[in-house]
């Protein structure tokens, strides 16, 4: 595991980056105690929607960070040689973006010195228990499998720390999926599908969050990514994209199955002001099918920087997606009398309205400042520049020039 060494150039530049990242990160700590001290009137969220453009930034990026682990796995687990080189920088996302997705759930909920109860108090039955565990686990493993890889003496040890985490986030993920499927007190969530389609829903963020790092980093160095490589992730980009789509497709035309739900996929897809507009218009279009015609189409995907506009697309698509499924999923009312009108002081029964607020904003950010900062400081202290032996590549995936 070695240093690595500075120019006296690159030692400001890399000060005015994680300077530029601890001041973001700095503004969202501000937000969370403006937010703790004036309460939760200052933001947009209220009785009925209590879940908050705060957790669209912490889903995504808990969500990703279990996703973009898939890049070291595919080289640890399934031995694919391309990928081996990426695993440092996919075990380093991986942290920082759980770290800040898992900051900004804490500081939205208030009170974050009450997890010690959670921690001590353990409760099985409780799906929220279990990602007690599950998130400090991942933590842990990661960096037993970051070690394993860093260090020489412990690469004997990459393959089972590898499997292991490989199924560790399949667990956290599962975990993640699940506080939605198993809440039944709202229907748009109660779902055994959302499970499959939250690991699915990784893959395809955590992906497009990589290449996207991966390019940055390479343009700070001067380097551009192999056309080889450019095109097997851009490929398996595409797969995942479509995949997400093939689970949302069904979890909708499910819903429509069933009676109780045609008034909610009603409001979700046709009725709902933004939320139609987000789904059709954000995570549909602009996050599903221009992404793919970009990584498919000869005449685009060629063009210089359509991948990494193709990976910028699906990640706008994702909180697109997560808006609606979040937020709308709250603002639509539980169906407690099917058949009948409820009505009463509190507002049951009646669809809710929400506007985020910018505290709710800045703490989300916040988020991405920890990851961010993190991830940068990492990828210039230690080794986590991916160095192909280009030679060895061309070789193995016999291409010529």
């Amino acid at each position: 595991m070695n240093l690595v060494p500075f120019s006296r150039r690159e030692e400001h530049l890399f000060y005015l980056v994680a300077g530029f990242g601890a001041a973001i990160v700095a503004i969202g700590l501000a937000a969370a105690l403006y937010m703790e001290h004036s309460g939760h009137v200052v933001t947009g969220m209220n009785n009925q929607i209590v879940w908050g453009m705060p957790h669209v930034f912490a889903i995504f990026l808990i969500v990703a960070a279990s996703g973009v682990l898939n890049v070291a796995s595919i080289g640890s687990v399934f031995g694919k040689v391309l990928y081996k080189k990426r695993a440092p920088l996919s075990g380093l996302l991986c942290i920082a973006m759980l770290a800040g997705g898992l900051a900004v759930i804490m500081l939205d909920l208030g009170r974050a010195d009450r997890l010690i109860i959670a921690m001590t108090h353990f409760n099985p039955t409780s799906v929220f228990g279990w990602n007690v565990i599950l998130y400090p686990g991942m933590f842990g493993i990661v960096a037993v499998y970051l070690w394993t890889l860093m260090e020489r003496r412990m690469n004997p040890w990459t393959k089972p720390a590898g499997f292991a985490a490989f199924i560790w986030r399949l667990l956290l993920t599962t975990g993640t999926g699940s506080i939605f499927g198993f809440l039944v007190a709202r229907q748009a969530y109660h779902a055994a599908v959302l499970a499959p389609m939250f690991i699915i829903m990784s893959f395809a963020w955590g992906l497009a969050v990589f290449m996207i790092v991966q390019r940055v980093m390479y343009a700070w160095n001067g380097l551009t990514v192999h056309q080889a490589v450019r095109n097997r992730m851009k490929n398996l980009l595409g797969v995942f994209v479509a995949a997400v789509f093939y689970f949302v497709a069904v979890y909708h035309l499910t819903n429509l199955y069933f009676a109780k739900e045609v008034a909610f996929e009603r409001f979700i897809l046709i009725d709902g002001g933004i939320f139609p507009v987000l789904f059709w218009g954000g995570w549909l279009f602009l996050g599903t099918i221009l992404p793919l015609l970009l990584l498919y189409l000869p005449g685009l995907s060629s063009l210089c920087g359509s991948v990494a506009t193709a990976s910028g697309l699906v990640i706008l698509g994702a909180f697109c997606q997560l808006y609606v499924f979040i937020i709308g999923g709250q603002a639509f009312p539980l169906g407690i009398f099917p058949g009948m009108e409820t009505a009463s002081s509190f507002f049951d029964g009646r669809i809710d309205t929400y506007s985020p607020s910018w505290p709710e904003f800045l703490l989300g950010l916040g988020g991405i400042g920890i990851a961010f900062t993190m991830t940068a400081v990492g990828v210039r202290v230690l080794s986590f520049m991916p160095e192909d032996d280009i030679a060895h590549l061309e070789a193995m995936l016999n291409i010529t020039d």
